[in-house]
């Protein structure tokens, strides 16, 4: 074969190679979806579980890889996979470690995607799924069957803000656990990031993050992350992931590593501006309760205290109970800063509400909740924006 080749064929066949030696901050996108390898011997050797080479572009790139490593030095584990959504993440996890008959425990604080999955896994699957008291901390042990798998844990719950003791309840699954039988804990850590609540020193076996909020940073992204230290289960959810076809844009992946430096300076600011404005709620009279975890009345506030070395930007308020929901619509809606819309963790202030009595039995003659993402933007500025929305809702 002749080294001329046509047009055509070096438009897609280029003999340049860039120069080694090039070296700056960002991490570089490699975009793949096909894998190239140098030979057949390397195609046949290569196991798509090691992260020590590349096999297809939905197991990962060098750019995905990175972000795993980076995610699982955070928070203290030692393995990472990447899902499209922190959802994605938590399916993940369910459907590598259970199985038709198995029991499966959810607190009943949980972010509510997840418990619809769990009702599905009940409803369509044969799984078990049960949900508890959040603040049971060891009493956990009683609820615990020879067929439970897995437990659920969020810390704080991302509503209503209970704070679980996570320690107890790891206890109580390793007591239940036999040889062969491992009761294994996972957290959303989503509300800490990893920054402020280190799950693996408290004895939880999995985490999962919705990167999609500080990780992210911008209100741009969909991602979801699962973190161990254990290698057989992250064998268990790599095959889960790869049998569910879960792949992330590698844009994406460079947006979550281009935010990742800042991240632990603009969770700070988060926490310190949200504390501001919590502070101020706490003394206003349309404010029956603000549920935020810094606070002594919020349920579970002296395990964060024990726990948690920080709080982020996210807490909800009880108003009183002379205002019905027609006014606190009004209200938000009244607010100019803060936007309707739900996740936190970007620049943007957010506001949003909840129909807690619905969600929740034993809320039912609670007044109406409201949850608050404070941004970046001034606490000054939020709280005379909340005034403003204040007096509209008393003209309601």
């Amino acid at each position: 074969m002749t080294d001329r080749k046509s047009l055509q064929t070096t438009l897609i066949h280029s003999d340049y190679k860039a120069p080694d030696g090039f070296g700056a901050f960002p991490t570089a996108i490699h975009h793949a979806s096909t894998v190239l390898f140098k030979n057949v011997a390397a195609v046949r050797s290569r196991n798509w579980q090691d992260k020590n080479s590349y096999t297809y572009g939905l197991h990962g790139t060098p750019t995905s890889f990175t972000l795993e490593a980076r995610l699982a030095q955070i928070e203290g584990g030692e393995h990472c996979l990447l899902a499209p959504s922190g959802l994605a993440a938590i399916s993940m996890v369910d459907l590598a470690l259970l199985r038709s008959g198995d029991d499966v425990l959810i607190p009943d604080n949980v972010y509510n995607p997840n418990r619809e999955l769990g009702n599905w896994l009940a409803r369509d699957f044969g799984i078990s799924a049960r949900f508890y008291d959040p603040l049971i901390g060891e009493g956990i042990a009683d609820l615990i069957q020879a067929n439970t798998r897995l437990i659920w844990t969020e810390a704080p719950g991302s509503v209503s803000m209970e704070v679980p003791d996570i320690p107890a309840i790891c206890r109580a699954a390793k007591r239940k656990s036999t040889g062969t039988q491992k009761v294994y804990v996972a957290i959303d850590n989503t509300w800490s990031a990893g920054i402020a609540f280190r799950a693996f020193e408290h004895g939880v076996d999995i985490v999962m993050q919705a990167l999609t909020k500080y990780q992210s940073g911008g209100s741009d992204v969909l991602m979801g992350a699962v973190i161990t230290r254990d290698k057989e289960l992250i064998h268990r959810i790599e095959m889960a992931h790869m049998r569910l076809g879960y792949g992330v844009g590698m844009d994406d992946c460079y947006l979550v590593l281009r935010s990742l430096p800042t991240m632990k300076l603009r969770f700070d600011a988060h926490d310190a501006a949200a504390r501001t404005v919590a502070a101020w709620l706490k003394a206003r009279p349309e404010i029956a309760k603000v549920l935020h975890p810094a606070f002594a009345d919020c349920p579970g506030h002296e395990t964060w205290k024990r726990d948690f070395t920080g709080a982020g930007g996210l807490f909800s308020v009880l108003f009183d109970a002379r205002y019905g929901e027609d006014q606190t619509d009004r209200f938000i809606d009244s607010l100019r800063l803060f936007k309707i819309g739900y996740s936190w963790g970007g620049a943007n202030s957010l506001c949003v509400p909840y129909r807690i009595q619905s969600m929740r039995a034993s809320w039912r003659d609670q007044g109406q909740l409201v949850r608050f993402n404070i941004g970046l933007e001034d606490p000054q500025d939020l709280i005379a924006d909340i005034e403003q929305a204040f007096a509209a809702l008393r003209a309601a």
